[in-house]
């Protein structure tokens, strides 16, 4: 065997060597459940570029599957005063569901400690209760110095925090906020049902 052959022998040993010492290349982090999805339509507004939790089972939801349609954001709590506004949130998403009109509700603690249940129990409640069929996500925070990141846009936006249960927030089909409503407005009150049927027409 010739000096090149030799040496391209030992060249071709050499590579083959590198090859199984090369330590196989890191896998990819895990996403976090609540990590923005890999892509989103770029119709998306921002205010929906949020993803939470659904109450039924914690499955990760991104709002921007609500794209293009009116969007009535309430924060609920099951032992309140206001709490049968339930049955009108349902048969106001009942009414206008077709139409393009989505409730979706936040069960939260903050205000009078009336939602101490776990998921399970909030869930079973609303639903035995009241037949809430209309998008319901997990227990979150929505005033004071960490509200999530939908209430925090949602305050910025309009200048107006929930001060108790049953606060309403209405977004248009472009994403923006047009209204809030206390909690002593009802889901029948003629204001609120007047300005959902004037977002669903824009």
């Amino acid at each position: 065997m010739n000096s090149l052959s030799l040496l391209l022998g030992s060249a071709a040993l050499a590579a083959a060597a590198s090859a199984v010492a090369q330590p196989p290349a890191p896998a990819p982090a895990e996403r976090s459940v609540l990590a923005a999805p890999a892509s989103r339509p770029a119709s998306c507004p921002a205010l929906l570029r949020q993803t939470f939790k659904r109450l039924q089972d914690e499955s990760p939801q991104d709002l921007c599957q609500y794209a293009g349609k009116v969007v009535l954001v309430v924060n609920t709590a099951s032992y309140c005063g206001f709490t049968n506004q339930y049955e009108g949130l349902e048969a106001l998403y009942a009414k206008y569901g077709s139409k393009g009109l989505v409730v979706l509700g936040f069960p939260s603690n903050d205000f009078g400690k009336q939602e101490p249940g776990n998921s399970k129990e909030i869930a079973d409640f609303c639903y035995n209760t009241y037949g809430v069929k209309f998008p319901m996500f997990a227990k979150t925070v929505v005033s004071g110095a960490t509200p999530n990141p939908l209430y925090v846009d949602l305050i910025k936006a309009t200048g107006t925090a929930p001060k108790w249960n049953f606060h309403k927030y209405l977004i248009g089909r472009d994403g923006k906020v047009i209204e809030n409503f206390p909690s002593k407005v009802t889901p029948s009150d003629k204001a609120l049902v007047g300005a959902v049927e004037k977002a669903l027409a824009s």
